[in-house]
């Protein structure tokens, strides 16, 4: 009898994408926070946008929810961060 191994990783070589621009500042900026749906997500979103607007001298703060942490934000999602205009996004995972 043959024994056949089968390797479960995926050994294909992915494109590597420059990161994203950094922003120069965050004042005046409209900044996303992104809740992935996690337990404890929406406490942590609450301090960190009054730290945002507070000692960054962030102009506007816009969120949305991911319907489920085990899955990618859907287009739709992304569709209104871009259309409040953010220019940066803050993903929160918490627990």
């Amino acid at each position: 009898m043959t024994t056949i191994l089968v390797n479960p990783l995926d050994e294909s070589r992915p494109n590597p994408a420059p990161p994203a621009p950094r922003l120069a500042t965050l004042a005046g900026r409209t900044i996303a926070l992104l809740d992935i749906s996690k337990p404890g997500g929406s406490v942590f979103l609450d301090r960190l946008e009054r730290l945002l607007i507070e000692r960054h001298g962030v102009a506007r703060v816009v969120r949305q929810t991911k319907p489920t942490f085990t899955r990618p934000a859907p287009a739709e999602v992304m569709d209104r961060l871009l259309a409040a205009g953010a220019e940066g996004v803050i993903e929160a995972l918490a627990d």
